[in-house]
């Protein structure tokens, strides 16, 4: 009023009422939005509910990567935190002492070492769903897919043969553990003299991490969040899970590239270690 009305300067005027220029001039809040972050906020819960075994890193990833965004991790974290979005993790027990395993050979490139495993389903009749998945260990690609009520060593050998095939060549050493498949005639015949085979010792999960945890996450993001109505059902949901983690899955060891990013450009090559493998 003392501006327009009687045509004093802001000083003056700020000055006669005993106002700070500053605060004068600071933008009243019903002229600026209420929150400049509702639209990330939103994003957020969005994402927590179509993967809520993600945290704020693969958040991140995903805006960075995917949505092509330029935003700091930091913020993404406190506003992961501010909604209520954290998910407590509980790291596995720290084994202290020196370990009874031998020495593993390491994937420093890929086709080095492929790590097998199988884990357990169900349908919603009950009956059991066998799963054999392959992980590449240096590339994190999942390089197997078999799902069906029952996988024996014959099987194996030819889903092994394709994959082989279609990676334009076997790896260096496959790493499992003594499951009756892995210590069959049929695989130490088809494997011998051509692909190395890695048996971790007896009751050392551990010791097969890749295929350990890579089987973990398909446990808590697909399984246990689906219930399977026929085989068939399972085997194109798996198997869509497996093709996503190639191509969208975003990995922190790999600089969060997906397993085929990271693949593509990868120019790694193995430097032999002095070992013995069977």
């Amino acid at each position: 009023m003392l501006e327009t009305t009687l045509g004093m300067s802001e000083r003056l005027a700020c000055k006669a009422v005993g106002l700070a220029r500053s605060t004068f001039r600071r933008t009243k809040v019903a002229d600026t939005p209420q929150d400049p972050d509702a639209e990330l906020r939103g994003w957020l819960r969005d994402y927590a509910v179509r993967n809520p075994c993600h945290g704020f890193r693969r958040a991140w990833a995903a805006l960075r990567h995917d949505q092509k965004r330029q935003i700091n991790v930091k913020k993404v974290h406190r506003l992961w935190t501010e909604e209520g979005l954290q998910r407590t993790v509980r790291s596995a027990r720290k084994r202290s002492g020196q370990s009874s395993a031998p020495a593993f050979i390491e994937a420093d490139a890929p086709k080095v070492v492929w790590a097998i495993d199988f884990q357990w389903d169900s349908t919603v009749d009950g009956k059991a769903i066998k799963i054999a998945s392959a992980v590449d260990e240096h590339t994190k690609q999942s390089v197997l897919n078999i799902v069906d009520r029952s996988i024996d060593a014959p099987r194996l050998v030819g889903e092994l043969e394709r994959a082989f095939t279609a990676a334009d060549g076997p790896p260096m050493v496959l790493r499992m553990d003594n499951g009756p498949e892995f210590i069959s005639e049929a695989l130490r015949g088809f494997c011998a003299g051509r692909v190395g085979l890695d048996y971790i010792p007896p009751g050392t999960p551990w010791n097969n991490g890749t295929a350990e945890s890579f089987n973990s996450r398909m446990r808590r993001e697909l399984l246990n969040r689906n219930h399977w109505t026929s085989l068939l059902e399972a085997q194109v949901g798996i198997g869509d899970y497996k093709q996503e983690h190639n191509t969208r899955h975003r990995h922190s060891s790999l600089g969060y590239l997906t397993p085929d990013e990271y693949a593509a450009q990868c120019r790694h090559t193995h430097t032999p270690v002095a070992c013995e493998i069977d």
